[in-house]
């Protein structure tokens, strides 16, 4: 016990230690004060008076729904897109070696001119089924959906009126969570309404976006076509057709309007293996464009590339702190900076990181109008969300970092009853 002592004695007295719990603890604030910052100007700037004139713009969309076992929720996704409020469109539905009944339940749908299908015999991933999709498509704009989506009747018209300006290459839409019924699904709105929305909108300001919704996405086919397709090969296909779209200088957006209501992981081994894969595709990502510094004609991405450099980094030092403080706890030695109770600097930043969180819950509202009732639980969110997405990154980044993935990224996850 001695020897233990000595150790974590010379690590609370090291300058790696108080490096670490200084970024520990200002990394978050500061990123919850500009996330802040830039997602008011953007919704100040854009959202406050959307520009009615480019509701007129309407081209023919051809809808891509790649699905694997989704014979639970097909039917809902294509019952809402022959709703859409649109003139003129398509929908085709990719059943990527399902053997669960999706694709009988899609040829229901065939008397609905709109609706057609390509049934594929082999699992090859929503990358591949994508791509095979692309050949199918009319239209010059393409809209994909995930499955298990419910898009709102506007979804098109908001997606489609960025088109008109000729360097817009993607427009990612702005995906609810439909399902609310736990603590975890809870905590998972408040994720996407009060971090994600508040990140798409910030970074609209800085000029790049880091990604793509994989639940909703509007793409341009030329753009597609000159970056080569979706990667089969990586586990996160929107994040990185999204960074290849913007390293060929097309611009990516964000439409807040364009809303989707979507499931989620309804329990913890359903979200690990979700955030498993996440946390993958994001270091498989950085590790494919890793030369994105050395080039002064990319630096408009620098923000988002030392951003997601930053928040690996930051989960990273979240996992050793919180380790280093269990492990003196448990051996009756108090660390430097750890505290049973919340002192000053946690309550800083837990108080940052509501703040945050209320923000796009209070810009959200127009779309979501329920995300007040979900407010109160975003006291657990620091607690809970950053020690589970922590660990996750901790464990996963590092190999996808310096390992290459398997050339073809399949679908690994199947609905489960009342998801």
């Amino acid at each position: 016990m001695s020897a233990l002592l000595h150790v974590l004695s010379a690590i609370d007295h090291s300058l790696l230690y108080r490096i670490a719990l200084f970024y520990f603890g200002f990394y978050p604030i500061f990123m919850a004060i500009l996330w802040v910052v830039l997602s008011l100007t953007y919704f100040r700037r854009r959202e406050r008076e959307p520009d009615a004139a480019l509701d007129d713009y309407a081209p023919f969309v051809s809808i891509i729904v790649p699905a694997f076992a989704e014979k639970k929720t097909i039917a809902r996704t294509i019952d809402a897109l022959l709703e859409l409020d649109y003139p003129d469109y398509e929908i085709i539905v990719v059943t990527d070696g399902s053997r669960d009944g999706t694709p009988e339940i899609v040829q229901r749908y065939f008397h609905r001119s709109r609706v057609r299908l390509l049934q594929k015999d082999a699992n090859e991933g929503k990358a591949m089924a994508l791509n095979d999709a692309m050949p199918l498509c009319r239209g010059e704009l393409i809209v994909i959906i995930d499955a298990d989506v419910i898009a709102e009747p506007s979804l098109l018209r908001e997606l489609c009126k960025h088109f008109i300006h000729p360097r817009v290459g993607a427009v990612t839409g702005n995906p609810r969570v439909e399902n609310r019924s736990t603590l975890l699904r809870q905590l998972q709105a408040i994720e996407f309404s009060s971090i994600v929305s508040v990140q798409r909108r910030a970074q609209r300001i800085w000029g790049r976006v880091l990604t793509v919704s994989g639940a909703v996405m509007a793409l341009r086919r030329t753009a597609i076509l000159d970056v080569g397709l979706f990667a089969p090969d990586m586990a996160t296909e929107d994040i990185e057709i999204t960074w290849r779209l913007q390293r060929k200088f097309w611009d990516v957006r964000y439409e807040p309007s364009a809303v989707v209501w979507m499931q989620v992981p309804p329990n913890l081994r359903q979200l690990w293996k979700q955030r498993r894969r996440w946390a993958r595709g994001l270091a498989q990502v950085l590790r494919k464009h890793w030369d994105v510094p050395l080039h002064w004609t990319q630096r408009r991405l620098w923000p988002i590339y030392f951003e997601a450099l930053c928040s690996i980094a930051w989960a990273f030092t979240f996992s050793f702190v919180t380790t280093y403080w269990i492990v003196a706890t448990c051996a009756g030695y108090t660390p430097y900076g750890a505290s049973p109770f919340p002192n000053l600097w946690g309550m800083i930043v837990a108080t940052a990181c509501l703040i945050q969180i209320f923000t796009g819950v209070l810009m959200d509202r127009r779309y979501d109008p329920k995300m007040l009732r979900s407010f109160p639980v975003a006291i657990f969110y620091p607690l809970i969300y950053w020690t589970l997405m922590s660990t996750i990154t901790t464990l996963y980044t590092i190999g996808a970092l310096i390992r290459r993935g398997p050339r073809l990224q399949t679908w690994q996850i199947k609905r489960e009853e009342g998801v």
